[in-house]
């Protein structure tokens, strides 16, 4: 199982960015797919989740109303849309997946899949 993540780069604060993630084999087969956050020193970081179906939608509350999370299953594919992007935003950022309901979206240790991260960096 790979996952490839993309759309990280620079962007000023205020701007927005698009993460994807592409999961080998067939996305609806995964229960949540999730990204995380870490910066140096940092512990990893619940960001946000989507349920196998799309329907239910996890945030933290650091980018809740400004991130959304979403799941096209015909393209396995999961994507974070980020606007208004502050600097405490800058992190590389990883997408995950599940392979079973675990009950729980915001622990990493819950995700069976990692992919191998992607830069988000922004400049005030």
């Amino acid at each position: 199982v790979q996952l490839q993540a993309s759309g990280g780069g620079l962007v000023q604060a205020g701007g927005s960015l698009r993460l994807s993630c592409v999961a080998s084999g067939r996305a609806s087969s995964y229960y949540h797919l999730g990204w995380f956050r870490q910066t140096p020193g940092k512990e990893r970081e619940f960001v946000a989740a989507v349920s196998s179906s799309g329907g239910r939608t996890f945030y933290a509350d650091s980018v809740k109303g400004r991130f959304t999370i979403s799941r096209d299953n015909a393209k396995n594919t999961v994507y974070l849309h980020m606007n208004s992007l502050k600097p405490e935003d800058t992190a590389v950022y990883y997408c995950a997946a599940q392979r079973r309901d675990y009950n729980s979206v915001y622990e990493g240790n819950r995700y069976d899949y990692w992919g191998q991260g992607t830069q988000v960096t922004v400049s005030s």
